[in-house]
């Protein structure tokens, strides 16, 4: 078993408080609506499922071919309980400009737990795990890419989920440090993922109820657009009577506290 993951981390400090000079401007606490030139919807038909693959088998074709090959059909895992599949979908015409898949543990480990043990603080907690992001090139895909990391944190928050946790191979771990995902073994650095290739990645997470105000404290540039702009062709809404979070029991006051130290962006 990884020796990490039965130390408790480092305790947390909470940020120091800070002036009204540090925070960012009113214009950008503002709540605006804007539209987009695609949609991201909840994978729910075999159609659906197949545009999602598609676009993710193109993705990876463009860094990894001889794996992408293994990915032209669905996996498993795509429609196993507790999974979703996100799909970014053109307005004009229909076609699929990105995917993203969102697994909970509330049915079984996450896939990620195939090569390294939670910390323990993080164990019989609510989590998701993204993973299987593929989107089209160009500047359209930068911004599909994001909309994607943001649907995802807006399924977290209404399914009452603790953590976002995302494998990531170099250089694609950096965008998750812009996006304030943290090292979840910063002392290993980048893990080999046997049920990944054995390709190093790391591992790190984003914790959903402290998300906003971490990001408001840092003045983060992606601020605005993920916290205070209101993108109705998101829709992350799953029909069901309970929330993932509610199947967990309450974590206790020592592990309900954020464990790790925070960085600035």
């Amino acid at each position: 078993m990884n020796q990490l993951s039965v130390v408790l981390p480092p305790p947390y400090h909470p940020p120091v408080p800070v002036s009204l000079a540090g925070k960012p401007p009113a214009h950008l606490r503002e709540t605006t609506q804007e539209r987009l030139p695609f949609t991201v919807r909840v994978v729910s038909n075999q159609t659906d499922l197949a545009k999602a693959v598609s676009i993710r088998a193109e993705a990876y074709g463009r860094h990894m071919p001889e794996f992408a090959e293994k990915l032209r059909t669905p996996e498993a895992l795509d429609i196993e309980p507790g999974v979703i599949v996100l799909l970014a979908e053109s307005k004009l015409d229909g076609a699929p400009l990105g995917t993203l898949r969102i697994q909970s543990n509330a049915y079984m480990p996450l896939k990620v737990e195939q090569s390294v043990s939670l910390p323990i603080w993080l164990r019989d907690r609510p989590l998701v795990e993204g993973s299987r992001l593929g989107i089209v090139g160009g500047s359209i895909g930068r911004l599909v890419k994001m909309v994607l990391i943001k649907a995802t944190l807006i399924y977290c928050e209404n399914e009452g989920i603790d953590w976002a946790i995302v494998a990531a191979r170099s250089p694609l771990d950096k965008q998750y440090d812009q996006m304030m995902f943290e090292d979840l073994y910063p002392e290993q650095g980048f893990i080999p993922m046997r049920h990944g290739n054995n390709i190093p990645h790391r591992v790190l997470g984003f914790e959903i109820d402290t998300g906003h105000d971490r990001l408001v404290q840092a003045n983060h540039p992606m601020l605005k657009f993920m916290r205070f702009t209101n993108h109705p062709d998101i829709d992350v809404q799953i029909d069901r009577n309970v929330n993932w979070g509610e199947l967990f029991p309450a974590p206790s006051a020592l592990r309900a506290a954020p464990p790790l130290g925070r960085r600035p962006v």
